[in-house]
Formats: C-alpha cells, structure tokens, sequence
C-alpha cells in the first residue's frame, strides 16, 4: 500500500463519514454503536468489503422514507450486527482457532 492509496482512502473515510453526520441524529448514534461494535468484533474483511457503505446507504433510504431506526434493524443492535456477519469470518475466529490450535474449528 503506497502512500497516494492511504491519501486516497482517508479520503474515502472522511466522506463516509460526512455522510454519517448528515443522517438524522437517532440513525447517526445507531450507526456509530454498530460501527463500534463491528470493529471490535469485526470479519477479518471488514476494510475490503462494503458493509459499513451498505450499512449506510440502508440508514439513508430507511431517513428518506421516514422510518425510525428501530424500525429497520430491530431493537437488538448487537443481534442485527450478527446476523449481518454471520457468514463472515472474525478476529474471534482466529482467536478461537489459535487457542484450540486447529484452523477451521471455530464454531458459530
């Protein structure tokens, strides 16, 4: 990774993030707990793929018809983070597997 992909991605993120503050404050506090929880438990291809942008964009649609946040993902924030990671291999998974020293074992 070269230095214009780094300039290149804070750029990315910063507009990412513009987008976060610009939804209404209810569906702003809700996507920066998921994104935390995500980080913290996170699929090892958190950065390559695009579930924080598809996390956002359904946040956008779901401000621009008028839905409250609850709405959409249900009153269980760690439990909508789940089932969005669930085909997902985590960091817990790799801890898993470097304790029971068998790769490929971490159960779900």
């Amino acid at each position: 990774m070269g230095i214009q992909d780094i300039i290149e991605g804070k750029k990315q993120w910063r507009a990412h993030m513009a987008r976060v503050k610009a939804l209404p404050p209810d569906y702003e506090i809700v996507y920066k707990e998921i994104q935390k929880y995500i980080f913290k438990v996170g699929p090892i291809d958190l950065l390559d793929g695009s579930l924080l942008s598809g996390i956002l964009d359904f946040f956008e649609e779901g401000a621009a018809a008028g839905k409250g946040v609850l709405e959409l993902i249900g009153n269980d924030v760690a439990a909508f983070c789940d089932d969005l990671m669930k085909d997902s291999r985590t960091y817990a998974d790799i801890y898993q597997e470097s304790i029971s020293g068998r790769p490929g074992t971490a159960e779900k």
